[in-house]
């Protein structure tokens, strides 16, 4: 997946918003709150992180193409990174960023989500 169909995909998703930070990454928040960052990766191929369940952060971790994410699984949050892309990543990576904004949303607080009606 590029970043452009990453950023198509991700604002497709209800009540997001864009920006670029964090050394030109490209970060997707649901009420002020990321759910998904296009960037980070070590050499110039795509990379992209998301938040998981404890039972996907598991498997996940233990996957080819995926890895506890840098600044995040460190601090004992459940997200990964996804460096490898095919096309069948290519439709994981869409499950999981959706998973991921649903998570998010699932954890604002009641005026946040109240606002993204």
């Amino acid at each position: 997946m590029s970043y452009d169909e990453f950023n198509k995909f991700c604002g497709s998703l209800a009540e997001t918003s864009y920006v670029m930070q964090w050394g030109n990454s490209h970060v997707w928040k649901v009420g002020g709150k990321v759910f998904a960052i296009g960037g980070w990766s070590q050499d110039q191929q795509a990379a992209f992180t998301f938040k998981t369940s404890p039972l996907n952060f598991s498997f996940l971790s233990e996957c080819d193409g995926y890895k506890p994410a840098p600044y995040f699984a460190n601090r004992g949050m459940k997200w990964i990174q996804q460096f490898d892309s095919t096309k069948v990543k290519d439709e994981e990576l869409q499950y999981y960023l959706t998973e991921s904004h649903r998570l998010v949303s699932l954890g604002l607080t009641k005026k946040n989500k109240n606002s993204l009606v």
